[in-house]
């Protein structure tokens, strides 16, 4: 079980960067996420993200780790009576990906308004793995298999860092990291778009993709159609193109609590999708190295 002090330090933070944000924040939503998971958050890393848009008002993650001896972080909730469990197929996926794969991590994205909503499994930065493995699992949306020739010719193939489930809205990603530098210019970029069907982008959110390290599309649980796909880009600086641009979020990537020594880790990230394009910020209030240290709150 989490130790009280702990407990109450992570609320506290929770409900101070609701404020921040302006979302009505109970500590009954939080607590049963942080019975759940018991102990494990003591050293995990801990981040807070938003995102701007129409389907992101009134609430923002409270993400975090989860040790791959745990499981499946789905499975802790379903157990915990945090979600309902799921009647589908995609549901395996995880146990499939840690009997082929090497899994490193779990990781959580917990709404503070709307509850559980995504599972990641990570794997070694060392060791990222092939589309045409991942391909073949037999949980494995035939989305990633359609795709992968496109993602192969984009320079991808060998890049994927993690795969995520979002339960709450029935989406699953693949992440790509370590994008090459001339994946990542426009000239690169457009033609990958129109190809997965999206949208060309604003000059704003191209600038943006040119700094950016990894990218994730997202695909329905049934279909192979990629829905949106997020560019983003790690940096300590609060004043970022999507924070210039975006009031909520410079005032996030400024004033967000956190409880490591040096600098404040921000990841920006910016979205295209057939309907709107829109920003992310996620920046961490504890580092699993640092976990004892107490929370600071930036000038």
């Amino acid at each position: 079980m989490l130790e009280a002090a702990k407990t109450e330090e992570i609320l506290s933070a929770v409900e101070e960067t609701a404020r921040l944000l302006d979302v009505t924040c109970s500590r009954d939503r939080i607590r049963p996420a942080l019975t759940a998971y018991g102990d494990v958050l003591a050293n995990s890393h801990i981040v807070f993200s938003m995102a701007t848009g129409k389907h992101h008002e009134g609430d923002f993650q409270f993400d975090f780790s989860v040790p791959r001896e745990v499981g499946d972080p789905h499975a802790v909730a379903v157990s915990h009576g945090l979600v309902d469990e799921v009647d589908h197929p995609i549901t395996t996926l995880f146990s499939d990906l840690r009997a082929r794969c090497p899994i490193e991590t779990y990781g959580v994205d917990y709404g503070v308004v709307g509850g559980f909503k995504k599972s990641y499994a990570g794997f070694p930065l060392d060791a990222p793995q092939e589309l045409s493995s991942l391909a073949d699992i037999p949980s494995m949306p035939r989305g990633l298999a359609e795709h992968a020739r496109s993602f192969a010719n984009y320079g991808l193939d060998g890049r994927v860092s993690a795969i995520a489930i979002d339960y709450a809205n029935r989406t699953w990603n693949v992440y790509f990291s370590g994008l090459p530098a001339e994946c990542v210019e426009p000239k690169a970029v457009l033609p990958m778009l129109r190809e997965l069907g999206l949208p060309e982008p604003s000059e704003q959110i191209l600038e943006f993709i040119r700094t950016s390290f990894a990218m994730y599309p997202t695909f329905g649980w049934d279909s192979s159609k990629v829905e949106r796909i997020c560019f983003s880009a790690r940096s300590s600086d609060p004043t970022e193109l999507p924070a210039r641009i975006e009031p909520r979020i410079g005032k996030f990537a400024g004033s967000a609590p956190y409880a490591y020594t040096g600098e404040r880790v921000l990841v920006y990230a910016g979205a295209v999708s057939s309907d709107e394009e829109y920003y992310k910020l996620a920046s961490y209030y504890q580092k699993a190295s640092d976990a004892p240290v107490r929370m600071r709150r930036a000038a």
